[in-house]
């Protein structure tokens, strides 16, 4: 297994058949750390270390991302799917509770894991979504133009697999640099994504976990709305991202968490490649 958080150790376990990797540094209460498309944990990689002079830091690949396992099926990549992942891997490493942090994909994983066992959860952190059910459920021109991916990737296999296919990296990085202005040197972990996505097996489970959000995870969804998560919260977005352009992001979320603060941080979606120490200083005053 590749170290990619400096100061981290590197650790692999199998979890209900899947295999979760992850790293692990620092002491103190636990703090779980969940990255989105198309990244992998290596995107913790300046934030991590600095989280861990004060926590115990964890930071795992979804399942389909990075170096975790790629099983079959859409179903296998819903967001309760990869919740359950990070709640078994947590009592695996011996954390009871922990503090949570997502961002995109893991961000929607961290809110469902919160709606099943929030008694888990010392807090939650959601970087740069609105609710799932909200963004399909009202969904807007310029929302649909800016993340039209939602609706390509989850079209029929294989069809999105093999127009990426021709050029993974043209892809996933136009991925990486639209969503908010960024550009290619803001992600200092780019070789990591890259080889990541090089595998095919990644851009089909990458591909499953977009098709699970509208064949699965949306009526999941719909059966928890008026539900709370009844833990503190911090909603933390890209002051020039495209949510931000779209929505007023914290209203979206009022009506979904009980004990909320919200703030910005300057860059777009992806404003902990572009700003980690930033958002390393909103977590730690947050988490306290």
């Amino acid at each position: 297994m590749r170290n990619e958080i400096p100061g981290f150790s590197p650790g692999q376990v199998e979890l209900d058949g899947v295999e979760i990797a992850f790293e692990t540094g620092g002491t103190g209460p636990a703090v779980l750390l969940l990255h989105g498309f198309p990244q992998t944990r290596a995107m913790w990689a300046e934030v991590g270390p600095r989280l861990a002079e004060r926590f115990t830091v964890v930071a795992a690949d979804l399942r389909g991302y990075g170096e975790s396992g790629k099983p079959k099926g859409v179903e296998a990549y819903s967001f309760r799917a990869m919740a359950g992942d990070m709640t078994a891997l947590m009592s695996h490493l011996g954390h009871g509770r922990f503090h949570l942090v997502g961002h995109d994909r893991g961000a929607r994983t961290a809110h469902r894991l919160a709606l099943d066992v929030s008694d888990r959860l010392l807090s939650l952190t959601l970087m740069d979504i609105v609710p799932t059910h909200l963004l399909l459920s009202h969904l807007t021109h310029p929302v649909a133009r800016a993340y039209y991916h939602w609706f390509f990737l989850s079209q029929p296999q294989p069809f999105p697999e093999g127009m990426i296919a021709a050029d993974p990296d043209a892809y996933y990085e136009s991925c990486l640099l639209g969503w908010g202005g960024a550009q290619l040197s803001d992600f200092p972990k780019l070789d990591a994504y890259r080889a990541a996505w090089a595998d095919p097996e990644c851009r089909r489970a990458m591909c499953d976990d977009y098709r699970a959000a509208i064949d699965v995870d949306f009526a999941l969804d719909e059966k928890d709305l008026g539900r709370r998560v009844d833990v503190p919260s911090l909603v933390l977005y890209g002051a020039d991202g495209a949510m931000a352009r779209a929505y007023d992001v914290p209203a979206t979320w009022a009506d979904r968490l009980s004990d909320m603060q919200a703030g910005t941080v300057p860059g777009g979606h992806f404003f902990i490649d572009q700003s980690p120490e930033q958002t390393a200083r909103a977590l730690l005053d947050f988490l306290g």
